[in-house]
């Protein structure tokens, strides 16, 4: 399914805590590997190698890891931007094994006829509002989408949507985002600016989606509670990679 292959070469990171602030600013971003609940592996990479794969790979297709004279496959579980500058700060790789399903995040966009480059709403003045850029699959690793599709031409009058359970779903993928989901609406544009002008500029409508720093832990940034959670307690998360690796 992703026929494209991703490799990445990580250093082991010796640094902890609060000590990763220095290798940030320094240009280093540091990671953590899970590895099917067997001691987490801390590592570490140049920004603008790291930041390149995960805008390649987001978090639904494999990455080839090397840490010395190891290889891991790998996806990115989860990542930390800085808000104030959108920087990333800190990733969490997951090892994946081929033969075992795993969860991803997989993009969602529009498809048109051809020769069409938007929905016949848009065409017509309307306006599309996407509610969810990305659904949550299960699937084998080489079974992973890089995008799930739905057909952007059924987006015609005021109101009309296109849930999850219209998306083009290839074999071997197991959806686990709620059908009824809304992906998209159409609205009016006069409509969408007074709801806007009501909430003060700051109307949302539908779900909001977090989309890069979703799984961002509350500790205080390089501490260690940072260092050694993608986005839970230590325990929590040693007690789920024990009963469930595929989550890994």
């Amino acid at each position: 399914m992703n026929s494209e292959k991703i490799s990445l070469e990580l250093q082991e990171r010796e640094t902890l805590g609060k000590g990763v602030k220095r290798l940030r600013r320094e240009g280093i971003i540091p990671g953590v590997i899970h590895d099917h609940g067997k001691p987490s592996i801390h590592v570490q990479s140049e920004y603008v190698a790291l930041h390149k794969v995960f805008v390649r790979a987001g978090k639904h297709h494999p990455v080839q890891v090397t840490v010395g004279k190891t290889q891991y496959a790998t996806i990115i579980k989860a990542v930390t931007f800085d808000p104030r500058y959108n920087k990333l700060t800190h990733i969490t790789f997951g090892a994946i094994k081929a033969n075992e399903k795993v969860e991803a995040e997989i993009p969602v966009h529009a498809v048109y006829d051809e020769g069409n480059d938007a929905s016949p709403a848009e065409r017509a003045g309307l306006i599309v509002l996407a509610q969810t850029t990305v659904v949550a699959v299960k699937a084998l690793p080489n079974d992973l989408p890089d995008v799930l599709t739905y057909n952007g031409e059924q987006l015609v009058n005021v109101g009309d949507q296109v849930n999850v359970a219209d998306l083009q779903i290839p074999n071997g993928v197991e959806v686990e985002t709620e059908p009824e989901h809304v992906i998209a609406t159409v609205f009016e544009p006069s409509a969408l600016a007074a709801a806007n002008d009501d909430a003060g500029g700051d109307a949302v409508v539908g779900d909001e989606v977090a989309v890069d720093a979703d799984h961002e832990s509350n500790a205080e940034e390089g501490t260690q509670a940072d260092e050694i959670r993608p986005g839970g307690k230590e325990q929590k998360e040693s007690k789920e990679q024990g009963q469930n690796p595929e989550k890994q």
